[in-house]
């Protein structure tokens, strides 16, 4: 798994400047990276994003994608000159010109017929990297109900046999951005409190907790979560038709073909893995609870830090600093004999003017934010769900152990004559004959992993043809006891 995970990285830091070109980031990196970015929006906006009109064949003439930056110069201030482009006190057809340069020569822009009227555009994979950015910064409220309906129904349809491997990985994907998002709404929200300094006056504080706290940063629909009729609800639904597609062979083998076919042309061992990981991501469906619970509490406690400092700033309105100020200045104005006594009559401390103890106020403890009741004919699903995965999962130590007890008495065993009286007998049986595959492999990567499952014996084909078997046919194998094979 380890090496797995190097290898996607390593693809992904190879894959990026091959996908875009090296300087593209240039513009962005400078002092003037608010206005760079804020051209590339507005030309993203009226020529060469999706919502822009259908551009040329060819592409718009130089001029005009020069007069749209002249525009969008005059309402904007000098820029700050630098050293790769002058854009200082220039005139701003001059800044324009060298915005234009930049960009081209950092690869937002490209020309097509040089030696004849310039005609600009974007290369497909600038102009969605642009689009998957502006996305980026635009990005509001999360709706949780749209993400499982979504992923629901694509579920649905690889059940029906409607749909394949194609909204399989879509809905997986799905389920990962949504956990994502969930889980990185709480340190969002711890942010954005720690940004909220006690320097700013109460006004701002205000304004900043509720447009940033609950208009960006918010699930849109978190107040809906726990109802019954939120599709969260039906979220058992879901993990029992991901278990559906997990333990039936005839899914199983349609989609794992869909994968070999569309994504690992002639791999059918990635094609397994790709498989295994988009069911894995489903599943993680089970925690989203987990999170939930986490975000519960990251809101708690940003309401009582924020209600603790509206009510702070509203006890302290009381002018008793002000008038302490006229004190000082009628003292130091008029002297001690012609000032008046700022303070109530009577003693400034006293008895009656102590402070009263607090009082301890029991308040009901808060209703549970959900309260899940599971009946016994569920309890009963789970558990048989639980032994069938059991009785299914092969490791090394229940594999050793099949091994042992058919080999007692023998060093080497055909694979006819292992004796199979249950499921777990098949899943072992199925193992093994995957195991002599692999031992048999030019991989040295697959041999080491097929020893590492065979502890105490090893396996090996035994033919070349596909044998027949009452349970699942394979190419001949042989199980060999460890003492035999040091022989």
């Amino acid at each position: 798994m380890a090496i797995q995970e190097i290898n996607n990285h390593a693809t992904a830091s190879s894959l990026l400047f091959e996908r875009l070109p090296d300087r593209l980031f240039a513009p962005l990196a400078s002092s003037n990276r608010h206005r760079y970015w804020s051209l590339l929006c507005r030309l993203h906006e009226k020529r060469f994003g999706p919502d822009a009109p259908l551009p040329p064949s060819r592409g718009y003439p130089s001029k005009l994608i020069v007069q749209d930056i002249i525009e969008a110069l005059e309402f904007e201030e000098i820029w700050d000159s630098e050293d790769a482009v002058d854009v200082g006190n220039t005139q701003v057809e001059v800044r324009a010109a060298a915005i234009f340069n930049r960009f081209y020569e950092c690869g937002w822009f490209r020309i097509e017929q040089p030696r004849f009227e310039k005609k600009v555009t974007m290369q497909p994979s600038v102009s969605q990297f642009l689009t998957m950015l502006i996305s980026f910064a635009e990005t509001g409220p999360v709706f949780v109900s749209g993400k499982i309906r979504s992923i629901d129904a694509n579920l649905q349809m690889v059940i029906d046999g409607n749909a394949a491997g194609d909204s399989l990985a879509e809905a997986a994907e799905q389920a990962r951005n949504l956990l994502e998002h969930v889980r990185n709404t709480g340190t969002n929200i711890r942010d954005l409190m720690e940004s909220l300094h006690h320097n700013i006056s109460t006004a701002q504080y205000v304004q900043q907790f509720f447009s940033g706290y609950i208009e960006r940063v918010f699930i849109g629909d978190y107040r809906e979560l726990r109802t019954t009729e939120h599709p969260l609800s039906k979220r058992a639904q879901i993990l029992t038709r991901i278990e559906d597609i997990r333990e039936s062979q005839a899914h199983r083998q349609r989609l794992i073909a869909w994968y070999e076919s569309k994504r690992t042309p002639g791999d059918i061992q990635k094609a397994e893995r790709l498989f295994e990981r988009d069911l894995n991501r489903l599943s993680e469906l089970q925690r989203i609870d987990e999170y939930l619970d986490r975000l519960d509490d990251e809101i708690r406690r940003a309401n009582k830090r924020a209600l603790a400092f509206l009510d702070y700033r509203l006890r302290s309105l009381r002018p008793t600093d002000v008038m302490v100020k006229h004190a000082i200045a009628s003292v130091l104005e008029q002297g001690v004999p012609l000032m008046a006594d700022p303070f109530a009559p009577s003693e400034m401390l006293s008895e009656e003017r102590l402070a009263e103890p607090r009082k301890a106020i029991e308040r009901a403890a808060p209703s549970a934010l959900r309260k899940v009741v599971v009946s016994d004919e569920q309890i009963a699903k789970s558990r048989i769900m639980l032994r069938a995965r059991a009785n299914r999962t092969v490791t090394f130590l229940g594999l050793s152990t099949y091994a042992k007890n058919q080999l007692v008495g023998k060093d080497s065993l055909n694979n006819e004559e292992l004796e199979i009286n249950s499921i777990s007998d098949v899943r072992m049986y199925q193992s093994l004959s995957t195991l002599s595959l692999q031992m048999s492999a030019k991989s040295k990567k697959l041999q080491m992993d097929a020893i590492g499952m065979t502890r105490g014996f090893r396996v090996e084909i035994n033919g070349s043809a596909e044998t027949a078997h009452p349970h699942i046919s394979s190419i001949p194998f042989k199980v060999i006891a460890r003492n035999a094979v040091k022989k």
